[in-house]
C-alpha cells in the first residue's frame, strides 16, 4: 500500500513546514487527489490517523476533495472528462485520449494554530 509511504511525506512535510512556520498544532488537512492518480483516498485516512500519531499533526481533521480526471481528444481536438485510464472519448468513442488532468496529489491547505 503506497498511501502509506506517501501520508509518511505528507506528515513529515507539514511538521517540517510547522517548525520553520512556527506552528505548534495542526486542525485540519485539506487534500486534493487525483482520480487518475492512483491513490485511494480512504485507505489516506486510514493511513493518516496512524501515522499522525505523536507528531502535531495528531488529532487533525484530513479532509479529502476528488479531481476530476480530464484528457485531450486527438480525434475531437477537445478537452474532455475521463473516469478511468484507456476509456473512449465520451464524445466520439475513440480512444485516442492523453490524459491532461486528475492525476495530482496536492497538499491544498493547512489549519493551524
Amino acid at each position: 500500500m503506497h498511501e502509506m509511504s506517501l501520508t509518511e511525506s505528507l506528515v513529515a512535510l507539514i511538521e517540517s513546514e510547522g517548525a520553520k512556520q512556527g506552528f505548534s498544532r495542526v486542525r485540519t488537512v485539506k487534500l486534493a487527489v487525483g482520480a487518475l492518480g492512483h491513490v485511494d483516498p480512504e485507505a489516506m485516512r486510514f493511513c493518516f490517523d496512524a501515522v499522525a500519531r505523536g507528531t502535531i499533526v495528531e488529532g487533525a481533521q484530513l479532509a479529502v476533495s476528488i479531481v476530476p480526471g480530464t484528457a485531450w481528444c486527438l480525434d475531437c481536438a477537445r478537452t474532455v472528462g475521463v473516469s478511468e485510464r484507456g476509456a473512449a472519448c465520451p464524445e466520439c468513442g475513440r480512444y485516442r485520449l492523453q490524459v491532461n488532468g486528475g492525476e495530482d496529489l496536492r497538499l491544498e491547505e493547512l489549519e493551524v494554530d
